[in-house]
């Protein structure tokens, strides 16, 4: 009999959490028992999933009255569709992502209600041995952008932030399979990507740490958040305080991988095919120290964002992206379902 890649992924959260010392669903009271909530991953499971991962173990969700299965979506275009046609409750996905969807004609409501990535994971990756220490140095080079790519709907704004001419760099467009190859071959100059993933996996494949030049696009005037979580507009309208306590269970869960991303990593590599502990644990480091844990996460909590700097980054994609009617922050993300700022401060 085959089994899907969701059921395995299912059944192996289930067995961790009994183990863990409680059965899945927990008990539960007769006027409590748990809701059943499908959530999705736009990619494949790794360690930018730990705070889910984290969730589910310590049982956040379950203190929640909530039973959660997880799928996976082959992007976060495929994630949004997901949610949007009811087929999945919440998702996580690039805000960029939905920005974009939400100008389609008669899109759905879908609104993210939880930010978890501050800062977008969008970078050049770049090989110093091939000339490439700064963005200035990528002009006149070769650079391999994978199909799909949500970092070069940003390089455009990026480029005319920095004074690089777009057609002083040559774009070729190649598969994401062969992405990290190439570079490692020499066969492109840089690629682009998330900077904990290429220059993680490039490492990985013996590329000397001190040869890689990763330019996050965040330390070039990119104004972007990243991954952000996705809910049903029915969910939202039938059941608002299960989305509350998805979001608490989220938060909780974000807290407990970034007090001990090494517990993380390997709880996230035991759901994994054949995924290396090391691997995650640096690529699980480089999220919380990049992405997840900034100066404005320091201040103002997990979750939420600034709406001002939101609308701005809607502007930098406008660069690339000609909508129809651009759409604002309070479009996109909807922070009614957060807690209070003192319970989303990093303990």
């Amino acid at each position: 009999m085959q089994v899907s890649r969701t059921t395995v992924l299912r059944l192996m959260l289930a067995g961790a959490i009994g183990l863990a010392g409680g059965a899945w669903p927990p008990a539960a009271p007769l006027h409590a028992q748990p809701l059943s909530i499908q959530f999705t991953l736009d990619r494949p499971l790794d360690a930018a999933a730990a705070p889910f991962v984290m969730a589910a173990i310590d049982g956040l969700f379950s203190a929640e009255h909530l039973s959660v299965s997880t799928n996976i979506a082959a992007s976060s275009t495929d994630a949004i569709a997901r949610v949007a046609g009811g087929a999945s409750d919440f998702a996580l996905v690039d805000i960029n992502s939905l920005i974009r969807y939400r100008d389609q004609p008669n899109a759905a409501e879908v609104k993210a209600v939880l930010m978890l990535f501050n800062q977008a994971p969008y970078a050049i990756v770049a090989r110093k041995s091939r000339g490439i220490k700064a963005l200035s140095d990528i002009q006149g080079k070769n650079l391999g952008v994978a199909e799909g790519d949500l970092s070069i709907r940003l390089w455009p704004a990026i480029a005319k932030l920095n004074g690089i001419k777009l057609g002083s760099v040559k774009q070729n467009s190649i598969s994401a399979a062969v992405r990290e190859p190439m570079l490692s071959d020499g066969q492109v100059d840089a690629i682009t990507g998330f900077s904990y993933l290429s220059a993680v996996n490039l490492r990985d494949r013996g590329v000397p740490a001190d040869d890689l030049a990763v330019l996050r696009f965040a330390d070039y005037g990119c104004e972007a958040y990243g991954l952000a979580v996705i809910v049903s507009p029915h969910l939202v309208a039938d059941k608002p305080d299960t989305v509350k306590g998805f979001v608490r269970a989220v938060i909780g869960g974000t807290n407990l991988a970034i007090k001990d991303p090494a517990r993380a990593a390997t709880e996230v590599v035991g759901r994994m095919d054949g995924g290396s502990r090391e691997l995650e644990l640096e690529r699980l480091r480089s999220i919380i120290r990049d992405n997840i844990l900034t100066d404005e996460i320091r201040r103002n909590g997990i979750g939420g964002i600034d709406p001002a700097r939101l609308d701005r980054s809607i502007d930098q994609l406008a660069e690339d992206f000609k909508f129809r009617k651009r759409p604002h922050a309070a479009d996109v993300f909807d922070d009614s379902f957060l807690p209070p700022r003192d319970g989303r401060l990093i303990d």
